[in-house]
C-alpha cells in the first residue's frame, strides 16, 4: 500500500470529536431553519386570521348598509304609490286620470332605475372591499414565502 491509501483507511484519521461538532452544527442549522420556518407560518397565519376578521367585518356592516339601502327604495316606492293614490282620489276627468298615471310610471320607473343602480354600485363596491384583506394578505404571503 502507498503512504496516502494507508491514512485513507487509518483509523487514525477519524476523529470522533470532529463528528460531534459536525453534527451538533447540523442539529443547530437543522433546529434554526425550522425555528425560522415556524415563525414565518405564525406571522402568515396570524395575517391570514385578521385579513379572514376583516373581510367577515366588511361584508357584515356591507350586507347592513346594502339592507338599509333597500329599505329606503322600498319606503320611496311605497310613498309615490300613496301619494298617487291620493292623486287618483281627486281626479275629475279621465284625461286627468291618464296624465296622472303616466306622470306616475314615468317617475316610478326613473326612481327605480336610479335605485338599482346605485344598489348595483354598492354591491360591486362591497365585493371589492370584501376581498380586498384576502387579496392584499395573500400578496403578503407569497412575497414573504419567496423571499425566504
Amino acid at each position: 500500500m502507498t503512504h496516502g491509501t494507508e491514512e485513507m483507511f487509518s483509523f487514525s484519521a477519524f476523529d470522533p470529536m470532529k463528528l460531534g461538532e459536525r453534527l451538533r452544527d447540523f442539529a443547530g442549522q437543522g433546529a434554526s431553519q425550522s425555528s425560522e420556518a415556524y415563525a414565518r407560518m405564525k406571522a402568515a397565519t396570524e395575517e391570514a386570521t385578521t385579513a379572514v376578521e376583516s373581510t367577515v367585518h366588511t361584508a357584515q356592516s356591507g350586507s347592513v348598509e346594502l339592507g338599509l339601502k333597500a329599505m329606503e327604495a322600498f319606503r320611496s316606492s311605497a310613498d309615490l304609490s300613496l301619494s298617487h293614490m291620493q292623486a287618483l282620489l281627486g281626479v275629475k276627468s279621465a284625461s286627468e286620470f291618464f296624465e296622472l298615471q303616466t306622470s306616475f310610471i314615468r317617475r316610478q320607473a326613473e326612481a327605480t332605475v336610479e335605485q338599482a343602480k346605485s344598489m348595483q354600485d354598492m354591491a360591486r363596491q362591497l365585493a371589492e372591499d370584501v376581498s380586498r384583506p384576502g387579496k392584499d394578505a395573500a400578496e403578503k404571503a407569497m412575497a414573504n414565502f419567496r423571499t425566504a
